[in-house]
C-alpha cells in the first residue's frame, strides 16, 4: 500500500513539473536569456527573409512583446518582407488602423549635437532604412537627463545623453526598438546624406 502511495506521488510530482515546463516555454517573462536568444535566432517570428535584425534588443523583452500581440508583429513583418519599400511615397500608411501602421521619411542626415534622444510609451517601431546610411544610437534611462515631458499624442519624450551603442542603419538590417529604449537616428556616418525611412509603429 505504501509502495502504491509512493508511486502515485511520483506521477503526480512528473505531471506537475512537466505542467509547469509546460507553461514556462509559453510564457516569455519566465524564459533564461538563452531560452529567449534559443528562441529569437530561430526566427520562426520573422520567417524566411534576407533581411537581418540588429543585434542591439533586448531578446526576452521582445519575446514577451511579440508573444502579447503575435498578430500585429506578424503583420508588420510580413509587410516589411513583401512591400516594395522603395516605392512607397511619404506619409502614413495603415495597416491595422491605429494598431499598426507604417510612417515613411526621407531627409538629410544631421549632427549628434541636432537629435535628442527620445522614446515611446504605446508604440515599438520597427525602423528600417531603404537608401542612405545612417547611425542609430541607444542608450540607458540612467545616463540621460529629461529635454521635454512625454507628449501623448505623439508618443514621445525627449531626453539629453550620450549614446553608448552606436549601430549602422541601412538597407538590408531593420531595428526592433521597444518602448522605453532611449533611442536617436538620422545621425550623420560621416556627412550629411539623404535617407529614405520607414518606421512601422506597433501598439503595445
Amino acid at each position: 500500500m505504501k509502495i502504491n502511495k509512493l508511486i502515485l506521488a511520483g506521477i503526480i510530482i512528473v505531471f506537475v513539473t512537466g505542467c509547469t515546463s509546460n507553461s514556462n516555454l509559453k510564457n516569455p517573462a519566465k524564459w533564461s536569456k538563452d531560452q529567449a536568444s534559443a528562441w529569437f535566432d530561430k526566427k520562426e517570428w520573422l520567417g524566411q527573409s534576407a533581411l537581418q535584425p540588429d543585434a542591439t534588443l533586448d531578446k526576452k523583452e521582445f519575446a514577451v512583446q511579440y508573444m502579447k500581440n503575435k498578430a500585429w508583429w506578424d503583420k508588420a513583418f510580413n509587410f516589411l518582407k513583401q512591400e516594395d519599400l522603395s516605392a512607397l511615397t511619404v506619409g502614413v500608411h495603415e495597416l491595422v488602423g491605429q494598431d499598426v501602421f507604417v510612417k515613411v521619411t526621407e531627409y538629410n542626415t544631421k549632427t549628434p549635437e541636432e537629435v535628442p534622444f527620445e522614446a515611446h510609451k504605446a508604440y515599438a517601431d520597427i525602423q528600417y532604412v531603404v537608401s542612405g546610411t545612417e547611425y542609430i544610437e541607444l542608450t540607458n534611462l540612467s545616463a540621460a537627463s529629461l529635454k521635454a515631458p512625454y507628449d501623448a499624442v505623439k508618443d514621445i519624450v525627449l531626453y539629453n545623453a550620450k549614446e553608448n551603442q552606436m549601430a549602422v542603419g541601412k538597407s538590408g538590417i531593420f531595428f526592433i526598438i521597444l518602448p522605453n529604449v532611449l533611442h536617436r537616428s538620422g545621425i550623420n556616418v560621416e556627412e550629411s546624406v539623404a535617407v529614405k525611412k520607414i518606421v512601422i509603429k506597433v501598439r503595445i
